[in-house]
């Protein structure tokens, strides 16, 4: 087996916030980090054609706002100064679910509301000042270069375009666009390209739903990772409106969740930089929101409480109806491998992508690289670390995977593996939500869960159990009085 200096060289596949959180952890590790990203990356906050997903409402849970502050001590300042609104969700979300609006109260769990561009600027300005960190945007990573046994991944082949192809390339991502599969990519007009050959002591492969891990891989020789495949058919529709100080009384932020399966319409509307709202609708199967001005409004005035429509029809729109389709959520289990090649590692979206209208993406990429620095600080041996990474990832994508998948198979529609006992949680989960109208100790469990912060089984504590079989015995109470 071929070996390199320990920490000389590590590369990051995808300039995406996964990837920039990466190459940062990686930049305490390895004399020399390498990001590469197939896209122009400009020195400002700007949607790229790799992250379809990029002009839509996007969550930054407390879990993940931990995370990047402990990686940019200053950033939440930054954004902050920027713009960006930091919040504790609880206390200034009117959330309205299950027939009634769960209880405003101070939580103390602190979130941050910005748009994706935004966020991902400020991190990647922070990234790139690293004198060891080297960007190569404009660049494809056409396969991995694997040692002459195939054991370890000793660095990968990359195309990089012209100058041309950049501006080509930028033209047209400025030009708004409906998107329609996650991480799609249109073709490219043919340009000039060079082809180079990096090698490296760790790849990590951080490129999104559409890696092409799995074929790599066989293309080696080894498995590809069972997959599983939930389809659940969610389009959403996303608008700019212009925010005013007094738009809302008593409240920052606004969401109105779906009463699956009965109800399957829902929308959220966040301030965000620029005194701007963010304002998403979503729907599933053969119920999603029209991408036209007068649809888009209809939309918002048919979901259980007029509170988004309220807010809508007097603002004035500054961009226009840009729609998404997420056909399916998608995890490799890269766990269950009996072999995988040293000095190379899968994660955030490559590794599971999300229902993303639950917003736990970014902060479960956030903990995958918080669990890698920690593996790296702990010196383990370059043909261990897949295992025990993948298994401990495994680990922490359990937490939003039984959240979301739960959820979608409320709606009938929803095809694939369904858990054993999802009805039941599910069940119990309807109780849950119905107690945090007015029970600060449930919503408080609750947002840990969500948040990331604790297991779903926190909400299984008796504590838990009594307090929610009484809200239940309280409502029919007041229902009969």
């Amino acid at each position: 087996m071929i070996s390199f200096p320990v920490n000389q060289h590590a590369i990051v596949i995808g300039g995406s916030i996964t990837g920039l959180l990466t190459a940062r952890v990686l930049s305490h590790h390895f004399e020399q980090v390498t990001l590469i990203e197939r896209d122009p990356l400009l020195d400002r906050p700007e949607p790229r054609r790799g992250q379809p997903q990029t002009r839509h409402l996007h969550g930054l849970l407390t879990s993940g706002k931990q995370i990047l502050e402990r990686y940019f001590p200053d950033l939440i300042e930054s954004l902050v100064a920027g713009g960006a609104v930091s919040v504790d969700m609880s206390q200034v979300t009117r959330w309205y679910i299950l027939g009634d609006y769960r209880l405003q109260y101070p939580s103390g769990m602190m979130g941050i509301l910005a748009s994706r561009p935004f966020l991902e600027w400020q991190i990647r300005q922070r990234v790139t000042a690293l004198a060891n960190v080297t960007v190569l945007d404009r660049s494809r990573v056409e396969s991995l270069i694997a040692s002459a046994d195939r054991s370890q991944i000793i660095g990968v082949k990359i195309r990089q375009h012209s100058i041309e192809q950049r501006s080509i390339e930028q033209r047209s991502i400025e030009q708004p666009q409906n998107d329609l599969e996650p991480n799609s990519i249109e073709p490219s007009p043919p340009a000039r390209a060079a082809q180079k050959t990096l090698m490296a002591d760790l790849v990590i492969d951080a490129s999104g739903r559409n890696s092409p891990a799995p074929g790599w891989l066989a293309g080696l020789g080894y498995a590809k990772p069972p997959e599983t495949v939930v389809t659940v058919g969610l389009g959403y529709a996303t608008r700019i409106y212009r925010r005013r100080p007094h738009d809302l009384v008593g409240a920052l932020s606004l969401i109105t969740s779906p009463d699956l399966p009965h109800h399957q319409r829902g929308g959220i509307a966040f301030p965000i930089e620029g005194d701007r709202w963010i304002v998403t609708l979503a729907g599933w199967v053969n119920d999603q929101p029209p991408l036209d001005e007068a649809g888009f409004l209809a939309f918002a005035q048919s979901l259980p409480v007029p509170d988004i429509y309220h807010l809508i029809a007097q603002a004035e729109p500054l961009s226009e109806v840009i729609g998404y389709q997420f056909p399916a959520s998608l995890r490799r289990h890269y766990e269950r491998l009996n072999a995988f090649p040293a000095g190379y590692l899968v994660m955030g979206d490559a590794i599971c992508s999300f229902d993303p209208i639950y917003g736990q993406g970014m902060s479960s990429a956030a903990l995958q690289a918080a669990l890698l620095d920690d593996l790296l600080h702990q010196s383990i041996a370059p043909t261990q670390l897949p295992r025990l990474f993948f298994r401990q990832a495994a680990k922490i994508i359990d937490t939003p995977w039984q959240l979301t998948i739960s959820e979608d198979f409320r709606i009938p529609t929803t095809q694939g593996k369904k858990p054993l006992g999802t009805d039941l949680i599910n069940a119990y989960g309807s109780l849950v939500q119905q107690a945090t109208h007015h029970d600060p100790i449930v919503y408080g469990a609750f947002l840990q869960v969500m948040n990331l912060l604790a297991p779903p089984s926190r909400l299984f504590h008796p504590k838990i159990i009594w307090r929610v079989l009484k809200a239940k015995s309280e409502a029919r109470f007041r229902s009969q009085t």
